[in-house]
């Protein structure tokens, strides 16, 4: 069976420690990684796309910039990447993304260290509030977690 990992960034906000935690745990597995970044853009209101096309436009090049840097970190590895930008509502954009695609083994918040619970997300954020109704585990990375793998990795 092919180990898939899907690292989730929010906003342009990338988590370094995440980014290392999920390159190691993919070589680890021998896994593919999926990048999806959300961009919040709420379409409320009944407003169209048209308006907000040339705002779309600037996301997607820099969210592609941010993309393809944090792609390439794994690619150096010699990983099989994929990359995915969705722009609206987070939360629905992230079911959206899920219900496309085949399954994955865990999902990695890629935003921050630490969820609501441990750190800066807020317990009314979104992805505290999905993290129940995943059909895998949603990690997040914190300087014990990132220690323990690399520990691994070197064989210490």
């Amino acid at each position: 069976m092919l180990w898939r990992a899907l690292l989730v960034f929010e906003n342009e906000k990338v988590s370094d420690k995440a980014l290392i935690y999920t390159r190691e745990l993919a070589l680890r597995m021998d896994s593919e990684v999926t990048l999806l970044m959300l961009v919040e853009m709420p379409f409320q209101d009944g407003s169209h796309l048209a308006p907000k096309r040339t705002a779309i436009m600037e996301i997607e090049k820099m969210m592609s910039t941010v993309l393809s840097k944090c792609s390439s970190e794994l690619l150096k590895k010699g990983l099989v990447v994929s990359t995915a930008l969705r722009i609206g509502m987070p939360a629905q954009e992230f079911w959206k993304f899920l219900a496309e695609r085949s399954p994955f083994q865990v999902v990695i918040w890629g935003s921050g260290d630490e969820l609501a619970e441990r750190g800066p997300v807020p317990k009314n954020h979104w992805i505290s509030k999905v993290a129940g109704k995943l059909e895998c585990p949603l990690m997040t990375v914190t300087d014990k977690e990132l220690k323990g793998i690399e520990s691994e990795m070197s064989g210490s």
